[in-house]
């Protein structure tokens, strides 16, 4: 099974080998996600050298699968260990979308974290203005 064939949520969909890159993937990104901003920021962009950007269709598959092996990055509060766990799945996979960091410009206002590849937000259901970045690692 392709990991573009992966259904969301679902454990199982995912081969074994997959799933337990993606679940280190998770495991690494909590860990990141307990840094500071600046860390998390340095750590990446130490980390994302050779890499070549990834494309929508492959920065939205490596998102699914981190949906299907870990709940906890599904949830509300989710989206910091979601993003950084997609984008160090990608990195395994010798890709790189963009990492980003902002606020939603609408109500309620919140900090986010999500990805961007080809220049669309992967996976957000939201139009590109709905954010305001602060910072990126493209």
């Amino acid at each position: 099974m392709s990991t573009s064939q992966v259904v969301p949520h679902d454990p199982r969909s995912v081969p074994l080998g997959l799933r337990l890159t993606t679940r280190a993937a998770v495991v690494c990104a909590h860990l990141l996600a307990a840094q500071s901003p600046d860390r998390i920021r340095s750590v990446l962009e130490r980390m994302k050298g050779g890499a070549r950007p990834a494309t929508l269709a492959e920065a939205n598959s490596a998102r699914e699968t981190v949906l299907a092996v870990s709940l906890a990055a599904g949830g509300q509060q989710g989206c910091l260990a979601r993003s950084l766990a997609t984008v160090l799945l990608c990195r395994v996979r010798g890709q790189w979308p963009t990492w980003c960091v902002g606020v939603r410009t609408h109500p309620p206002f919140a900090a986010h974290a999500w990805i961007e590849a080809e220049g669309v937000l992967v996976g957000e259901n939201a139009p590109a203005d709905y954010f305001r970045r602060f910072f990126t690692v493209p």
